[in-house]
Order: C-alpha cells, then structure tokens, then sequence
C-alpha cells in the first residue's frame, strides 16, 4: 500500500493576488499553452463552466512526467483567492492541490500550494509537479508585469 506524502510551496510575487489567480487559476487553461507549452500543450472543458464540480482535461508537455490529467474544482472562492482541486492522472492515486493567494503590503502577493498525493510512482512525479507548478506561477508572474492591463 503506498503512503500519502505532501509538500508545499511559497512564493512571493510583485503582482496583486486577484490578477495572478485569475491568470493561474481561473485562466490557465488559455494561457499555459501560449506561455508555457512545456508543461500543458492543450487544454479543453470535459464537464463545467470553471467553477466547482468543472472538470479540464490538459494534455502534457515533455516537462511533465504524464502525457495527460484530468483536474477537477473540488472548492473556488474566487473573491478569497482560493481553490481546492484534485487531479487525475496515470501512477497516482489520489493528488490533492489547494492554492490560496494572499495580499502583500506592498501590493503583491504570496502563493502557497499545498499538494498531497498518494501512489506507488506518485512521489517524484508530484516532485515533478511540484517544480513545473513553481515555473508556472514565475512564468505568469512574468507575463503580468510585461502586460498591466491583462487579468485586471
């Protein structure tokens, strides 16, 4: 029987946590292909609007360790900058990722994603994950401060 493990991850941005939700969250299915090809190829709607109960289907780039994933919005409170979501795919049995957005002083924001997941090849997948989800939210970040008036 394989363990549950987790890991989290923090990161601080100069942007506003409304903005990055909406582009990393709430959007991210347009834009990963266009920003970040490596990590989600394409990205479509199986089930849903976006909102709980929604289901995307993303298929992978080479920098992911699965050719495909199916996430689903277990919990959206876009108002807070929070999501829970689950995801499906091949070698893990369970991954849980709960992303919560929080202001800074200055105007930006902090990210946390907390992921957990279980599965005997699960662990350096989600490792995996866990540095493409770091790319992701630098790459946004990026894309952001290059374009002001996206996500506002």
């Amino acid at each position: 029987m394989a363990s549950t493990n987790s890991w989290t991850l923090e990161l601080e941005s100069k942007v506003s946590a409304p903005r990055k939700f909406r582009a990393t969250v709430m959007d991210w299915h347009n834009l990963a292909p266009k920003l970040a090809p490596h990590i989600i190829d394409s990205a479509h709607h199986v089930e849903g609007d976006g909102g709980i109960g929604s289901v995307m289907h993303y298929n992978c780039g080479p920098a992911v360790p699965f050719n495909s994933m199916k996430k689903k919005v277990e919990f959206l409170d876009v108002d807070k900058c929070e999501c829970k979501y689950t995801i499906d795919c091949d070698g893990v049995e369970t991954s849980t990722w709960n992303i919560k957005m929080k202001p800074t002083a200055n105007g930006g924001s902090v990210a946390k994603v907390e992921c957990t997941y279980k599965g005997a090849e699960a662990k350096d997948m989600m490792l995996k994950g866990k540095e493409s989800a770091a790319e992701m939210f630098k790459t946004v970040e990026a894309y952001l401060i290059a374009n002001p008036e996206a996500y506002n």
